[in-house]
């Protein structure tokens, strides 16, 4: 296959991933802080597929194109910014698993709540907590990546 072509699929779909996380983070957050099940419901109920269409597929394609990208480039695994890269990606890819969960689990207690005629209950907030605390890990590890795949710094 053309390396051009995977280095290409592979940016794309790290474009996909980042993107989708920020953006998906960014409208559950906010549309989370006006407390109306009615409105959260819906939006929730995008974000998880949203993040299965988009972030499930590149969160499987990025290291698979990246060992390619590095095994035809002749890159060892062992090289400090390719290295790091991994370990900070799987921190990553290991907040999201249980982040997919918690905004299922946010998807529900809206829909219950909404179709109830409830308020969003403290369960919701402890989620949400917990949502969130996972996200910022992940957030950061995905700054450092890009850095490190831009940069390629030698660390020495």
């Amino acid at each position: 296959m053309d390396i051009v072509f995977v280095k290409y699929l592979h940016i794309l779909s790290s474009t996909l991933l980042f993107g989708t996380g920020v953006g998906t983070a960014f409208y559950l957050l906010f549309i989370s802080r006006q407390r109306d099940p009615r409105v959260v419901a819906p939006v929730a109920r995008m974000v998880v597929i949203a993040d299965w269409l988009f972030t499930a597929t590149t969160i499987v394609f990025q290291p698979l194109s990246g060992l390619y990208l590095a095994h035809r480039m002749g890159v060892a695994l062992t090289t400090p910014w390719l290295y790091w890269s991994l370990v900070l990606f799987a921190i990553a890819a290991l907040c999201w698993l249980p982040v997919v969960w918690l905004q299922m689990k946010l998807r529900d207690v809206a829909l219950a709540a909404a179709a109830s005629g409830q308020q969003l209950p403290l369960s919701y907030d402890r989620y949400m907590g917990a949502w969130a605390a996972l996200g910022v890990p992940a957030l950061i590890s995905f700054l450092i990546v890009f850095y490190l795949m831009t940069a390629k710094p030698s660390f020495g």
